[in-house]
């Protein structure tokens, strides 16, 4: 009998804390990387699997930044050099450290940005905003400027916007 009871209240606690865990309001969470030196955000949520660096064939008249396609588990994405995209390239780095990020599946895209470094997950309670210069013109894809305890600058990039941007598409120039 005392087993039954202590199921029933196993089970009751665990009904609660499932009800918290939906009701509760979360914090963003973000994948941090690196392209040229500059740190970028990308929201957990709209991100996919993390890649190692494989071959990739080029695609003939498409922009430097198109690199090409590669086939990963078996199927092809599109390989786009996040820094050459975004116009902050300053050299060729290293590709020891270099990944491709791929887009969540509900974001109906089969693309990976390849980026110079992980840095592993942030969350909002680690970083805080900074002043937005209205004045600055943005895309629609670039997010909120945020300040980490270390004092290094993280620019969020919006994936689900990103794969609406007419020149993300437009591969060929």
């Amino acid at each position: 009998m005392a087993n039954k009871q202590a199921l029933r209240d196993l089970q009751a606690r665990l009904a609660e804390r499932l009800q918290a865990a939906r009701t509760q309001v979360r914090g963003q969470s973000w994948l941090a990387i690196e392209c040229s030196g500059r740190g970028f955000l990308l929201p957990l949520r709209e991100a996919g699997e993390i890649f190692a660096l494989t071959p990739i064939l080029p695609v003939p008249y498409s922009h430097r930044w198109f690199l090409g396609v590669a086939n990963l588990r078996g199927h092809l994405h599109g390989v786009v050099d996040l820094a050459g995209f975004l116009g902050v390239k300053t050299h060729e780095a290293g590709r020891e450290q270099s990944r491709l990020v791929g887009f969540n599946a509900a974001l109906d895209i089969n693309c990976v940005l390849m980026v110079d470094k992980l840095s592993g997950l942030r969350s909002d309670d680690e970083l805080t905003p900074e002043p937005q210069d209205d004045a600055v013109a943005r895309p629609a894809f670039a997010g909120a400027v945020l300040r980490d305890a270390n004092g290094r600058l993280w620019q969020e990039l919006n994936l689900a916007a990103l794969v609406g941007d007419e020149a993300f598409l437009k591969i060929v120039g």
